[in-house]
């Protein structure tokens, strides 16, 4: 099977801690040569300090600037000009009822989760096509699927980004460019660790968490109809995106594929 990314240019958005992190590790570990990015200078630094200790690959860069505005996006083209992989990763989420979402917070969700996707692949995806190789890939979530209650407007963001990926993989058709969407399920990411630390505490519990005991219990409450009954590592959700960045997966475009522990109850 070929996996092998060597000379391959990549860039994930998001990518100092989480799911983003992983990818570009994995990315990396596969040869391509990964533009971290993130809001903050620091923190892209950062990352890719420890991403060169973690992996002894020195093909890490710094790409900086806040892709969920247009001013954030050019900053990071102009200083990035051609990518052969581009993964948009970049997201935010947040429970809130539906009757208290405002505007504001409707539009910040769609800005962040969808156009920062929409205007990268803008940039980037022309030249792949013209270089008759490339992947785009879109992180949404299986809540675009299952939109949960608790957050309808994230829900909402990640359906959209399902559409968009197929629609560009209609418009690049034929050109040896593919562009996928990848559906994790819950998942052990900083972020959520953090929040099941918070609740866990804010219960009174107080000291250590057992992060897999109350990912466990958050599947079984909140997601029963997973089959792994857990939450999934983001080193699982790397994976399935490294391989639709590789060569063996030139005949996968325009698929919704699922990281989701069989929580969608679906058999295509």
């Amino acid at each position: 099977m070929q996996l092998d990314l060597s000379g391959k240019r990549a860039l994930v958005t998001g990518s100092t801690g989480g799911i983003g992190y992983a990818i570009a590790k994995a990315l990396g570990e596969l040869g391509a040569n990964v533009a971290i990015n993130g809001r903050t200078q620091d923190r892209v630094r950062d990352a890719v300090e420890r991403l060169k200790r973690e992996t002894s690959h020195a093909g890490f860069i710094g790409a900086p600037g806040d892709v969920a505005n247009p001013d954030g996006a050019a900053r990071v083209v102009a200083g990035l000009p051609d990518v052969d992989i581009l993964v948009n990763n970049t997201g935010i989420f947040e429970p809130k009822p539906f009757f208290e979402i405002p505007d504001e917070d409707w539009h910040r969700f769609f800005d962040t989760n969808v156009m920062s996707g929409v205007r990268l692949s803008r940039a980037y995806t022309p030249g792949m096509v013209e270089r008759g190789w490339g992947r785009v890939v879109f992180i949404s979530s299986e809540s675009g699927v299952n939109i949960p209650v608790e957050m309808v407007h994230y829900g909402m963001t990640k359906t959209a980004q399902l559409a968009v990926a197929r629609g560009l993989a209609e418009t690049v058709s034929g050109s040896g460019v593919t562009v996928n969407s990848v559906l994790p399920g819950p998942t052990l990411s900083e972020g959520v660790a953090d929040f099941m630390k918070s609740m866990a505490q804010g219960g009174g519990t107080g000291g250590e968490v057992d992060l897999d005991a109350a990912g466990r219990a958050f599947v079984a409450e909140h997601r029963p109809t997973s089959l792994i009954g857990r939450l999934a590592t983001v080193e699982e959700v790397a994976s399935m995106v490294a391989y639709i960045c590789s060569p063996a997966a030139s005949a996968t475009s325009g698929a919704a594929l699922r990281v989701d522990g069989g929580v969608v109850r679906s058999i295509v």
